[in-house]
């Protein structure tokens, strides 16, 4: 485990969260069993395991688009109902693998844009400004707004969902294999770009992968899961130079640069 976060240092808490989904013929499938994790204000926590290890479905829970079957989820201290996201729109914001299936075809890209600040209530010039400024953040021409998603390639559409995702000026992004998708070269650009915004806006991510090479250059800590579950936890350096559990260790020797 590593050093304890103290309470002025947590921004989002998962506290003891299991969830089961029915399976084929009815019986009932683990998906998360008593999951406890905390994300820093301003830095980067990362869960990395194999797939079906539980980490999407933690990072819906955390979106607050998914219901745990017990435990808490807390944003500053206080408890988050489920809400299919609404209840954090303004604060918690996520980017998913695919951005190609992110991002409607038939809107363009203001209007894409445009809707996760009409659902704060921002509207008008202040969102017009906001998706322009965004826009310039990523480093995307300001005629991009009037383009649609398959005039763009890969990286470009997710540099849009990253536009899009801190519009709204959120403290926390669920950042779920955001690169996985894209080439090497494009995927160290998106983890720069990724890096500037953490330094320059302060933004917290929660960082889902299962390729630790990606989450050595941008994780503050790790949590590793296997089957539902936690089994390794602590800051990031401590988990890839010196791992603890033999699972840790595998993922770890799945990729020989690692420590390079």
């Amino acid at each position: 485990m590593g050093e304890a976060l103290s309470d002025g240092r947590i921004l989002l808490s998962l506290d003891h969260i299991s969830k089961s989904y029915r399976g084929r013929g009815g019986y009932r499938v683990q998906a998360l069993d008593d999951v406890s994790l905390d994300v820093a204000k301003g830095a980067t926590t990362a869960i990395v395991g194999e797939s079906g290890s539980g980490k999407s479905t933690l990072s819906r829970i955390a979106l607050r688009i998914e219901h745990e079957d017990s435990g808490d989820v807390r944003f500053h201290g206080e408890r988050l109902a489920y809400s299919r996201g609404r209840g954090v729109a303004g604060k918690v914001q996520a980017v998913f693998q695919d951005p190609y299936g992110s991002l409607n075809p038939r809107f363009t890209i203001r209007r894409s844009m445009l809707e996760p600040l009409h659902v704060i209530g921002v509207d008008g010039d202040e969102a017009e400004r906001r998706i322009r400024d965004a826009l310039s953040f990523v480093k995307l021409p300001q005629d991009s707004l009037d383009r649609y998603p398959d005039q763009f390639s890969g990286g470009q559409r997710q540099r849009i969902c990253i536009a899009r995702a801190i519009a709204p000026d959120p403290e926390l992004i669920v950042l779920d294999e955001p690169t996985s998708a894209l080439d090497v070269i494009v995927q160290a650009e998106i983890i720069n770009l990724l890096l500037r915004l953490q330094q320059e806006r302060g933004v917290a991510y929660l960082y889902i992968s299962h390729d630790l090479a990606t989450v050595r250059h941008i994780a503050d800590a790790i949590a590793v899961m296997h089957s539902g579950r936690i089994v390794e936890q602590g800051d990031a350096t401590t988990i890839i130079d010196d791992p603890q559990e033999a699972y840790t260790r595998q993922l770890l020797n799945s990729i020989p640069d690692i420590r390079l």
